[in-house]
């Protein structure tokens, strides 16, 4: 013995708009579509100029009456909507990122985290390098100060010092970089 099961539609979008047939009342105000008003028609007529244009029949404001309609081309219309709304998710938000130096660093190590910061400024980020002192170095600020304007100086020309070397706690020292263009 086989169980049949009823075999379900599929769910109707309802957030579409009624579109072409699916427009019952009439009649119906229609605008075309260069966006001038043809005025008060019958639906099957208004139907009739969408089709001989190609284009589709829209209700797009159904509270009024008679409810309005454009002649448009929905898929196109639809597909530019979604178009825009992905190009405005793609900003970009600017993040601070940081780069830790100590007081003793030499140049090599010094040349390799410029490097980096190259690559902060250039996806337009902002750059904060902190030197930090512990024990015996909170007694050679000046060389931490030196080690600041010397990563200031190998990135001349590209970028804008937002907030020059100074000193925050009582053990680090640190300067904010953003992208000069």
């Amino acid at each position: 013995m086989t169980i049949r099961r009823p075999q379900f539609a599929q769910p109707v979008q309802t957030n579409l708009p009624r579109m072409n047939e699916g427009i019952r009342i009439t009649p119906i105000r229609v605008v075309d579509q260069d966006g001038e008003m043809l005025g008060e028609m019958e639906t099957h007529k208004a139907r009739e100029i969408a089709l001989e244009a190609g284009l589709d029949l829209v209700e797009v404001s159904p509270g009024v009456r008679p409810p309005v309609c454009r002649i448009m081309d929905f898929g196109k219309s639809q597909y530019e909507k979604q178009k825009k709304l992905k190009s405005g998710a793609k900003q970009h938000s600017v993040q601070v990122k940081q780069i830790r130096l100590r007081a003793k660093t030499g140049l090599h190590d010094v040349e390799v985290k410029v490097r980096k910061a190259r690559e902060f400024l250039a996806k337009h980020d902002k750059v904060k390098v902190n030197v930090l002192f512990r024990g015996r170095e909170n007694a050679h600020h000046d060389r931490g100060r030196e080690l600041l304007q010397q990563f200031i100086d190998m990135l001349e020309g590209e970028i804008v010092v937002e907030q020059p070397p100074r000193m925050e706690s009582g053990r680090a020292m640190s300067t904010i970089l953003a992208p000069a263009s």
